[in-house]
Protein backbone atom coordinates (compact mmCIF):
# COMPACT_ATOMS: atom_id res chain seq x y z
CA UNK A 1 0.00 0.00 0.00
CA UNK A 2 1.58 3.24 -1.10
CA UNK A 3 -0.13 5.30 1.60
CA UNK A 4 1.11 2.87 4.23
CA UNK A 5 4.66 3.27 2.92
CA UNK A 6 4.32 7.02 3.24
CA UNK A 7 2.93 6.57 6.74
CA UNK A 8 5.97 4.54 7.72
CA UNK A 9 8.25 7.34 6.52
CA UNK A 10 6.37 10.34 7.92
CA UNK A 11 4.73 8.75 10.95
CA UNK A 12 1.16 9.72 10.03
CA UNK A 13 0.17 10.21 6.40
CA UNK A 14 -2.96 12.40 6.04
CA UNK A 15 -5.80 10.44 4.43
CA UNK A 16 -9.39 11.15 3.37
CA UNK A 17 -12.03 8.62 4.41
CA UNK A 18 -15.02 7.89 2.14
CA UNK A 19 -18.11 5.80 2.86
CA UNK A 20 -21.16 5.12 0.67
CA UNK A 21 -24.53 4.35 2.26
CA UNK A 22 -26.42 1.80 0.16
CA UNK A 23 -29.20 1.48 2.73
CA UNK A 24 -27.65 -1.40 4.68
CA UNK A 25 -28.37 -1.41 8.44
CA UNK A 26 -24.73 -1.57 9.55
CA UNK A 27 -23.51 1.53 7.68
CA UNK A 28 -21.10 3.53 9.82
CA UNK A 29 -22.16 7.14 9.16
CA UNK A 30 -19.25 8.56 11.17
CA UNK A 31 -16.70 6.16 9.63
CA UNK A 32 -15.41 5.50 13.16
CA UNK A 33 -14.17 1.98 12.47
CA UNK A 34 -12.47 2.95 9.20
CA UNK A 35 -10.78 5.80 11.08
CA UNK A 36 -9.52 3.36 13.72
CA UNK A 37 -8.25 1.03 11.01
CA UNK A 38 -6.41 3.92 9.33
CA UNK A 39 -4.83 4.99 12.62
CA UNK A 40 -3.84 1.39 13.37
CA UNK A 41 -2.04 1.31 10.00
CA UNK A 42 -0.13 4.48 10.91
CA UNK A 43 -2.25 7.02 9.03
CA UNK A 44 -4.01 10.20 10.11
CA UNK A 45 -7.60 10.82 8.94
CA UNK A 46 -7.95 14.52 8.12
CA UNK A 47 -11.43 14.54 6.57
CA UNK A 48 -14.43 12.24 6.15
CA UNK A 49 -17.09 12.16 3.48
CA UNK A 50 -20.24 10.03 3.23
CA UNK A 51 -22.92 9.90 0.59
CA UNK A 52 -25.98 7.86 -0.37
CA UNK A 53 -26.50 5.80 -3.50
CA UNK A 54 -28.89 3.06 -4.54
CA UNK A 55 -26.10 1.09 -6.19
CA UNK A 56 -22.36 1.53 -6.88
CA UNK A 57 -21.36 3.41 -10.02
CA UNK A 58 -19.75 0.89 -12.36
CA UNK A 59 -16.87 3.19 -13.26
CA UNK A 60 -16.15 5.37 -10.20
CA UNK A 61 -18.20 3.69 -7.44
CA UNK A 62 -19.48 7.12 -6.31
CA UNK A 63 -20.25 8.85 -9.63
CA UNK A 64 -18.33 11.65 -11.33
CA UNK A 65 -19.89 14.50 -9.36
CA UNK A 66 -19.06 13.00 -5.98
CA UNK A 67 -15.59 12.06 -7.26
CA UNK A 68 -14.99 15.75 -8.06
CA UNK A 69 -16.08 16.61 -4.50
CA UNK A 70 -13.65 14.04 -3.10
CA UNK A 71 -10.80 15.54 -5.15
CA UNK A 72 -11.59 19.07 -3.92
CA UNK A 73 -11.81 17.90 -0.29
CA UNK A 74 -8.51 15.98 -0.55
CA UNK A 75 -6.76 19.08 -1.94
CA UNK A 76 -8.29 21.28 0.76
CA UNK A 77 -7.03 19.07 3.63
CA UNK A 78 -3.77 17.93 2.02
CA UNK A 79 -4.71 14.24 1.93
CA UNK A 80 -2.14 12.03 0.20
CA UNK A 81 -4.44 9.02 -0.14
CA UNK A 82 -8.17 8.21 -0.24
CA UNK A 83 -9.56 5.23 1.69
CA UNK A 84 -12.97 3.74 0.90
CA UNK A 85 -14.97 1.90 3.56
CA UNK A 86 -16.23 -0.60 0.97
CA UNK A 87 -14.40 -2.95 -1.38
CA UNK A 88 -13.59 -1.53 -4.81
CA UNK A 89 -13.23 -3.49 -8.02
CA UNK A 90 -9.86 -3.22 -9.80
CA UNK A 91 -11.47 -1.08 -12.54
CA UNK A 92 -13.12 1.27 -10.04
CA UNK A 93 -9.85 1.65 -8.14
CA UNK A 94 -7.92 2.42 -11.35
CA UNK A 95 -10.56 4.90 -12.60
CA UNK A 96 -10.71 6.70 -9.26
CA UNK A 97 -6.93 7.08 -9.12
CA UNK A 98 -6.91 8.57 -12.60
CA UNK A 99 -9.79 10.91 -11.74
CA UNK A 100 -8.46 12.03 -8.34
CA UNK A 101 -4.75 12.03 -9.10
CA UNK A 102 -4.16 10.27 -5.77
CA UNK A 103 -3.63 6.70 -4.57
CA UNK A 104 -6.95 5.02 -3.73
CA UNK A 105 -7.35 1.96 -1.55
CA UNK A 106 -10.25 0.17 0.09
CA UNK A 107 -11.12 -1.40 3.41
CA UNK A 108 -9.95 -4.84 2.26
CA UNK A 109 -6.38 -3.80 1.46
CA UNK A 110 -6.25 -1.66 4.61
CA UNK A 111 -7.06 -4.71 6.77
CA UNK A 112 -4.54 -6.79 4.85
CA UNK A 113 -1.89 -4.14 5.42
CA UNK A 114 -2.57 -4.09 9.17
CA UNK A 115 -2.36 -7.87 9.29
CA UNK A 116 0.96 -7.75 7.43
CA UNK A 117 2.33 -5.25 9.98
CA UNK A 118 1.12 -7.25 12.99
CA UNK A 119 1.88 -10.87 12.08
CA UNK A 120 4.75 -12.19 14.20
CA UNK A 121 4.82 -15.96 13.89
CA UNK A 122 5.91 -17.87 10.79
CA UNK A 123 2.36 -19.18 10.43
CA UNK A 124 0.79 -15.74 10.76
CA UNK A 125 3.12 -14.25 8.16
CA UNK A 126 2.34 -17.07 5.74
CA UNK A 127 -1.41 -16.58 6.19
CA UNK A 128 -1.23 -12.85 5.60
CA UNK A 129 1.06 -13.28 2.60
CA UNK A 130 -1.38 -15.70 0.97
CA UNK A 131 -4.30 -13.30 1.45
CA UNK A 132 -2.31 -10.36 0.04
CA UNK A 133 -1.12 -12.36 -2.97
CA UNK A 134 -4.67 -13.47 -3.76
CA UNK A 135 -5.93 -9.90 -3.47
CA UNK A 136 -3.16 -8.40 -5.62
CA UNK A 137 -3.49 -11.09 -8.28
CA UNK A 138 -6.81 -9.50 -9.34
CA UNK A 139 -5.12 -6.11 -9.76
CA UNK A 140 -2.20 -6.99 -12.01
CA UNK A 141 -3.61 -5.05 -14.96
CA UNK A 142 -3.66 -1.89 -12.84
CA UNK A 143 -0.15 -2.47 -11.50
CA UNK A 144 1.28 -2.85 -14.99
CA UNK A 145 -0.80 -0.19 -16.78
CA UNK A 146 2.37 1.87 -17.46
CA UNK A 147 3.46 -0.80 -19.96
CA UNK A 148 0.36 -0.45 -22.17
CA UNK A 149 2.11 2.09 -24.40
CA UNK A 150 4.62 -0.61 -25.43
CA UNK A 151 1.97 -2.65 -27.22
CA UNK A 152 1.79 -2.80 -31.00
CA UNK A 153 -0.95 -1.44 -33.28
CA UNK A 154 -4.42 -2.83 -33.96
CA UNK A 155 -4.52 -6.61 -33.85
CA UNK A 156 -1.07 -6.93 -32.30
CA UNK A 157 -0.70 -9.61 -29.61
CA UNK A 158 2.07 -10.77 -27.36
CA UNK A 159 3.79 -7.35 -27.04
CA UNK A 160 6.25 -6.54 -24.25
CA UNK A 161 3.51 -5.12 -22.00
CA UNK A 162 1.35 -8.21 -22.30
CA UNK A 163 4.40 -10.42 -21.79
CA UNK A 164 5.27 -8.59 -18.58
CA UNK A 165 1.70 -8.90 -17.30
CA UNK A 166 1.65 -12.62 -18.05
CA UNK A 167 5.06 -13.06 -16.43
CA UNK A 168 3.92 -11.27 -13.31
CA UNK A 169 0.69 -13.27 -13.20
CA UNK A 170 2.65 -16.51 -13.49
CA UNK A 171 5.10 -15.46 -10.76
CA UNK A 172 2.35 -14.46 -8.35
CA UNK A 173 0.50 -17.71 -9.14
CA UNK A 174 3.62 -19.71 -8.27
CA UNK A 175 4.03 -17.71 -5.04
CA UNK A 176 0.42 -18.51 -4.10
CA UNK A 177 1.00 -22.23 -4.66
CA UNK A 178 4.18 -22.22 -2.58
CA UNK A 179 2.48 -20.37 0.26
CA UNK A 180 -0.49 -22.75 0.19
CA UNK A 181 1.88 -25.72 0.43
CA UNK A 182 3.62 -24.21 3.45
CA UNK A 183 0.30 -23.48 5.12
CA UNK A 184 -0.87 -27.03 4.46
CA UNK A 185 2.20 -28.24 6.37
CA UNK A 186 1.35 -25.91 9.26
CA UNK A 187 -2.24 -27.19 9.22
CA UNK A 188 -1.01 -30.78 9.50
CA UNK A 189 1.24 -29.82 12.42
CA UNK A 190 -1.66 -28.13 14.22
CA UNK A 191 -3.87 -31.16 13.59
CA UNK A 192 -1.19 -33.35 15.21
CA UNK A 193 -1.06 -31.03 18.22
CA UNK A 194 -4.86 -31.14 18.58
CA UNK A 195 -4.86 -34.96 18.42
CA UNK A 196 -2.23 -35.03 21.16
CA UNK A 197 -4.39 -32.78 23.33
CA UNK A 198 -7.40 -35.01 22.64
CA UNK A 199 -5.45 -38.09 23.75
CA UNK A 200 -4.58 -36.28 26.98
CA UNK A 201 -8.31 -35.72 27.55
CA UNK A 202 -7.81 -31.94 27.45
CA UNK A 203 -10.86 -29.67 27.58
CA UNK A 204 -10.24 -26.96 24.94
CA UNK A 205 -11.53 -23.40 25.28
CA UNK A 206 -11.04 -20.73 22.59
CA UNK A 207 -11.48 -16.99 23.00
CA UNK A 208 -13.31 -15.44 20.04
CA UNK A 209 -14.86 -12.04 19.47
CA UNK A 210 -14.82 -8.76 17.62
CA UNK A 211 -11.47 -7.06 17.33
CA UNK A 212 -10.55 -4.86 20.33
CA UNK A 213 -13.11 -6.54 22.60
CA UNK A 214 -10.33 -7.29 25.09
CA UNK A 215 -9.67 -10.97 24.36
CA UNK A 216 -5.91 -10.80 24.98
CA UNK A 217 -6.34 -8.79 28.18
CA UNK A 218 -8.81 -11.39 29.43
CA UNK A 219 -6.47 -14.19 28.36
CA UNK A 220 -3.59 -12.62 30.32
CA UNK A 221 -5.80 -12.10 33.38
CA UNK A 222 -6.97 -15.71 33.40
CA UNK A 223 -3.66 -17.50 32.81
CA UNK A 224 -1.22 -14.84 34.08
CA UNK A 225 0.43 -14.75 30.65
CA UNK A 226 2.09 -11.88 28.80
CA UNK A 227 0.35 -12.08 25.41
CA UNK A 228 0.47 -8.75 23.58
CA UNK A 229 -2.60 -6.66 24.41
CA UNK A 230 -3.33 -3.10 23.35
CA UNK A 231 -6.30 -0.80 22.88
CA UNK A 232 -6.18 -1.07 19.10
CA UNK A 233 -7.63 -3.14 16.30
CA UNK A 234 -6.02 -6.53 15.56
CA UNK A 235 -3.50 -6.41 18.40
CA UNK A 236 -3.41 -10.22 18.25
CA UNK A 237 -2.98 -12.24 15.05
CA UNK A 238 -1.16 -15.34 16.25
CA UNK A 239 -2.86 -17.98 18.35
CA UNK A 240 -1.45 -18.39 21.87
CA UNK A 241 -2.39 -21.43 23.99
CA UNK A 242 -1.84 -21.83 27.73
CA UNK A 243 -3.06 -24.10 30.52
CA UNK A 244 -5.70 -22.65 32.84
CA UNK A 245 -6.14 -24.34 36.21
CA UNK A 246 -9.73 -24.37 37.52
CA UNK A 247 -9.65 -25.10 41.24
CA UNK A 248 -13.39 -25.84 41.46
CA UNK A 249 -13.01 -28.50 38.77
CA UNK A 250 -9.74 -29.84 40.13
CA UNK A 251 -8.12 -29.85 36.72
CA UNK A 252 -6.53 -27.73 34.01
CA UNK A 253 -8.01 -26.80 30.64
CA UNK A 254 -6.41 -25.53 27.43
CA UNK A 255 -7.17 -21.86 26.71
CA UNK A 256 -6.40 -20.33 23.28
CA UNK A 257 -6.41 -16.64 22.30
CA UNK A 258 -7.31 -16.18 18.61
CA UNK A 259 -7.44 -13.42 16.00
CA UNK A 260 -10.31 -10.94 16.30
CA UNK A 261 -13.10 -10.61 13.74
CA UNK A 262 -14.39 -7.46 12.08
CA UNK A 263 -17.20 -6.36 9.77
CA UNK A 264 -16.57 -7.31 6.14
CA UNK A 265 -13.49 -9.35 7.03
CA UNK A 266 -11.95 -10.17 3.62
CA UNK A 267 -12.82 -13.71 2.55
CA UNK A 268 -9.20 -14.22 1.59
CA UNK A 269 -8.22 -13.66 5.20
CA UNK A 270 -10.85 -16.08 6.49
CA UNK A 271 -9.55 -18.71 4.07
CA UNK A 272 -5.90 -17.95 4.79
CA UNK A 273 -6.38 -18.07 8.57
CA UNK A 274 -8.11 -21.45 8.38
CA UNK A 275 -5.27 -23.12 10.29
CA UNK A 276 -5.55 -20.59 13.12
CA UNK A 277 -9.35 -20.46 13.17
CA UNK A 278 -9.46 -24.25 13.33
CA UNK A 279 -8.75 -23.82 17.05
CA UNK A 280 -12.27 -22.39 17.37
CA UNK A 281 -13.83 -25.16 15.27
CA UNK A 282 -12.26 -27.90 17.42
CA UNK A 283 -12.92 -26.20 20.76
CA UNK A 284 -15.17 -27.74 23.41
CA UNK A 285 -16.28 -24.25 24.43
CA UNK A 286 -16.05 -20.76 22.93
CA UNK A 287 -15.67 -17.76 25.18
CA UNK A 288 -17.31 -15.12 22.98
CA UNK A 289 -15.83 -11.87 24.32
CA UNK A 290 -17.98 -8.75 23.78
CA UNK A 291 -17.11 -5.10 24.36
CA UNK A 292 -19.94 -4.22 26.77
CA UNK A 293 -19.14 -0.49 26.50
CA UNK A 294 -19.52 -0.41 22.70
CA UNK A 295 -23.02 0.81 21.71
CA UNK A 296 -22.84 -1.35 18.58
CA UNK A 297 -22.18 -4.62 20.42
CA UNK A 298 -25.33 -6.40 19.04
CA UNK A 299 -24.06 -5.88 15.48
CA UNK A 300 -20.57 -6.99 16.51
CA UNK A 301 -22.00 -10.17 18.04
CA UNK A 302 -23.84 -10.83 14.76
CA UNK A 303 -20.66 -10.31 12.73
CA UNK A 304 -18.74 -12.80 14.88
CA UNK A 305 -21.56 -15.31 14.52
CA UNK A 306 -21.37 -14.99 10.73
CA UNK A 307 -17.65 -15.74 10.68
CA UNK A 308 -18.12 -18.67 13.07
CA UNK A 309 -20.76 -20.05 10.71
CA UNK A 310 -18.41 -19.59 7.74
CA UNK A 311 -15.65 -21.64 9.41
CA UNK A 312 -17.99 -24.36 10.69
CA UNK A 313 -17.96 -23.39 14.37
CA UNK A 314 -21.60 -22.29 14.71
CA UNK A 315 -22.56 -25.38 16.73
CA UNK A 316 -19.72 -25.14 19.28
CA UNK A 317 -21.16 -24.27 22.74
CA UNK A 318 -20.66 -20.65 23.74
CA UNK A 319 -20.41 -18.57 26.89
CA UNK A 320 -20.85 -14.84 26.33
CA UNK A 321 -18.33 -12.75 28.27
CA UNK A 322 -19.28 -9.08 28.32
CA UNK A 323 -15.94 -7.40 28.98
CA UNK A 324 -14.94 -3.80 29.90
CA UNK A 325 -17.39 -3.59 32.79
CA UNK A 326 -15.17 -0.82 34.20
CA UNK A 327 -15.89 1.32 31.13
CA UNK A 328 -19.67 1.26 31.64
CA UNK A 329 -21.27 4.39 33.18
CA UNK A 330 -22.84 3.71 36.61
CA UNK A 331 -26.35 3.99 35.15
CA UNK A 332 -25.60 1.22 32.63
CA UNK A 333 -24.01 -1.28 34.99
CA UNK A 334 -25.94 -4.58 35.13
CA UNK A 335 -27.94 -5.47 38.23
CA UNK A 336 -26.29 -8.92 38.27
CA UNK A 337 -22.97 -10.03 36.81
CA UNK A 338 -24.45 -13.27 35.44
CA UNK A 339 -27.68 -13.77 33.54
CA UNK A 340 -29.15 -15.33 30.40
CA UNK A 341 -28.87 -13.45 27.10
CA UNK A 342 -31.11 -14.09 24.10
CA UNK A 343 -28.95 -14.74 21.04
CA UNK A 344 -30.73 -15.62 17.78
CA UNK A 345 -33.77 -16.63 19.83
CA UNK A 346 -31.76 -19.01 22.01
CA UNK A 347 -30.78 -18.46 25.66
CA UNK A 348 -27.03 -18.21 26.28
CA UNK A 349 -25.22 -17.78 29.59
CA UNK A 350 -23.69 -14.31 29.96
CA UNK A 351 -21.15 -13.05 32.48
CA UNK A 352 -20.02 -9.44 32.94
CA UNK A 353 -16.32 -8.97 33.70
CA UNK A 354 -13.55 -6.42 33.65
CA UNK A 355 -10.36 -8.05 32.49
CA UNK A 356 -8.52 -4.87 33.44
CA UNK A 357 -9.69 -4.65 37.08
CA UNK A 358 -10.49 -8.33 37.67
CA UNK A 359 -14.14 -7.80 38.56
CA UNK A 360 -16.26 -10.83 37.69
CA UNK A 361 -13.31 -13.11 36.91
CA UNK A 362 -13.99 -15.39 39.90
CA UNK A 363 -17.55 -15.80 38.66
CA UNK A 364 -16.22 -16.65 35.19
CA UNK A 365 -13.79 -19.25 36.56
CA UNK A 366 -16.59 -20.84 38.57
CA UNK A 367 -18.83 -21.04 35.51
CA UNK A 368 -16.01 -22.59 33.48
CA UNK A 369 -15.46 -25.18 36.21
CA UNK A 370 -19.16 -26.10 36.20
CA UNK A 371 -19.08 -26.43 32.40
CA UNK A 372 -16.01 -28.67 32.49
CA UNK A 373 -17.47 -30.88 35.26
CA UNK A 374 -20.77 -31.18 33.38
CA UNK A 375 -18.92 -32.15 30.20
CA UNK A 376 -16.99 -34.81 32.12
CA UNK A 377 -20.21 -36.25 33.55
CA UNK A 378 -21.74 -36.31 30.08
CA UNK A 379 -18.72 -38.20 28.71
CA UNK A 380 -19.00 -40.80 31.47
CA UNK A 381 -22.68 -41.35 30.65
CA UNK A 382 -21.69 -42.17 27.08
CA UNK A 383 -19.22 -44.87 28.17
CA UNK A 384 -20.47 -48.51 28.32
CA UNK A 385 -21.18 -49.66 31.89
CA UNK A 386 -18.54 -51.76 33.60
CA UNK A 387 -20.55 -54.93 34.43
CA UNK A 388 -18.94 -57.68 36.50
CA UNK A 389 -20.41 -61.16 36.07
CA UNK A 390 -19.67 -64.85 36.37
CA UNK A 391 -18.41 -66.97 33.52
CA UNK A 392 -20.87 -69.77 32.97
Amino acid sequence: MRGAAAAAQTGSAPVLLVGVDFGLPHFDHKLEELGLLAETAGMRPVARLTCKRKAPDAALFVGSGKADEIRTLAQMYGAVEVLFDQSLSPAQQRNLEQHLGLPVNDRTLLILEIFAQRARSHEGKLQVELARLQYLSTRLVRRWSHLERQRGGIGARGGPGETQIELDRRMIGQAILRTKERLAKVKRQRATQRRQRARRDTFNISLVGYTNAGKSTLFNALVKAQAYAANQLFATLDTTTRQLYLADAGRSVSLSDTVGFIRDLPHGLVDAFEATLQEAVDADLLLHVVDAANPHFPEQIAQVERVLADIGAAQVPQLLVFNKLDALPPAQRPAALQDVYERAGQPVERIFVSARTGEGLDLLRAQLARTVLAAGASDRLLEPPDVAGECL
